[in-house]
């Protein structure tokens, strides 16, 4: 299906690797041209040869941390004007909400709810303008099924979350061809969850791949995702089709969410 959006632009956060690399790809293949942002340069360059040569289309690489002033001022200077905004970013680390401090806490705000909301804010009244935008934020499967050990993620995305939902039903906006929507993964084979497979590994003394087959049997579906699926979710959300979808939150777990809605 064409998805309408060939020579369209979009910005692409944190895409040298994992998801957002994969939401890159689904959206240069239909004829999208890419900025992508990562901290680390030499993966990120890799990407973006990979998407010219594969796809065919411009691809900009900027190196940058977006959670700053500065990283964002420079991914906007690469990609003043997008049509589409994917928001991504690393979730922070696990642990004990007793032992975290105000910083801990602001650098997850930071990360995973205030870098979104000031790229949309830069982006989202140009693109209602123009009379097209599409904005996916990723977050994660736990803000509808929180996880203890996540409460700096559980917060921060979910703080995101609300903020979305409130600014997608503004007329200004969704009047004008201008949607925001949250994608959240479950479990997906990517190099993070590989990692956290093998610290599990070494503190429980069993194997990987006990370790995995363990993890992909809470997934109803019996696997893990691949980021190739999720990419291509993220395409149709940015689809002129998906014109009517707006503030929503799509999950993407295998069906591992035990809830009915």
């Amino acid at each position: 299906m064409d998805l309408g959006i060939k020579g369209k632009s979009a910005i692409v956060c944190a895409a040298s690797k994992g998801l957002g690399r994969a939401c890159a790809r689904s959206l240069a293949r239909e004829g999208v041209s890419v900025t992508i942002c990562a901290r680390g340069e030499d993966a990120l360059r890799a990407t973006a040869d990979e998407i010219r040569t594969m796809f065919g289309v411009r691809v900009d690489a900027v190196v940058a941390d977006v959670a700053t002033p500065e990283g964002r001022a420079k991914l906007l200077a690469a990609c003043p004007q997008p049509d589409i905004l994917v928001n991504n970013a690393g979730g922070p680390p696990p642990g004990d909400f007793r032992q975290w401090t105000r910083d801990d806490w602001i650098k997850a705000l930071d990360a995973n709810m205030l870098t979104a909301i000031e790229l949309i804010k830069a982006t989202v009244d140009a693109m209602a303008e123009r009379g097209f935008g599409r904005v996916v934020n990723i977050t994660s499967g736990a803000v509808k099924a929180p996880i203890d050990v996540l409460g700096l993620s559980n917060g921060a995305r979910s703080g995101l979350t609300g903020f979305i939902a409130g600014l997608a039903r503004q007329p200004r906006l969704a009047s004008r061809n201008v949607t925001l929507n949250n994608l959240l993964p479950g479990v997906f084979d990517t190099d993070r969850l590989q990692s956290g497979l093998k610290i599990q590994s070494s503190k429980t003394g069993k194997s990987i791949q006990e370790v995995s087959e363990a993890r992909r049997a809470t997934v109803p579906a019996g696997r893990f995702g691949t980021a190739e699926e999720f990419g291509e979710v993220c395409a149709f959300l940015c689809s002129a089709q998906a014109g009517y979808l707006t503030g929503q939150n799509i999950l993407l777990d295998g069906g591992a969410y035990p809830g009915t809605f």
